[in-house]
């Protein structure tokens, strides 16, 4: 894993600051405070790319709808496929959450 460079004190103390996070306004001030706006577009455009792969769009459809280069969806896709599980996790997780909010 390429996240063994960092799994040190002050790697998990960070992780461990995300997971304190409780609401979706604690998201957007932390981010907004840790990130750039070129950096936080630029983790929420894989997210979206994830989505839209797994859901089968072209990547010309993918490109259009989200902006990314064939680059980064060549990436994101490479990391669906051979990662660590974790991107592909979430979005299923997200997917599973808006269903139930639609059933309520």
């Amino acid at each position: 894993m390429k996240i063994d460079k960092i799994q040190d004190g002050h790697g998990d103390e960070f992780f461990r600051s995300l997971l304190a996070l409780e609401t979706l306004e604690d998201c957007y001030n932390y981010f907004d405070d840790l990130m750039t706006l070129k950096e936080l577009d630029s983790m929420i455009q894989r997210f979206e790319v994830a989505k839209l792969l797994l859901l089968n769009k072209t990547y010309t459809d993918i490109a259009e709808a989200t902006g990314s280069s064939t680059t980064t969806i060549s990436r994101v896709k490479r990391i669906l496929d051979e990662g660590n599980g974790g991107l592909l996790e979430m979005v299923h997780r997200i997917d599973e959450e808006d269903d139930s909010e639609l059933h309520h």
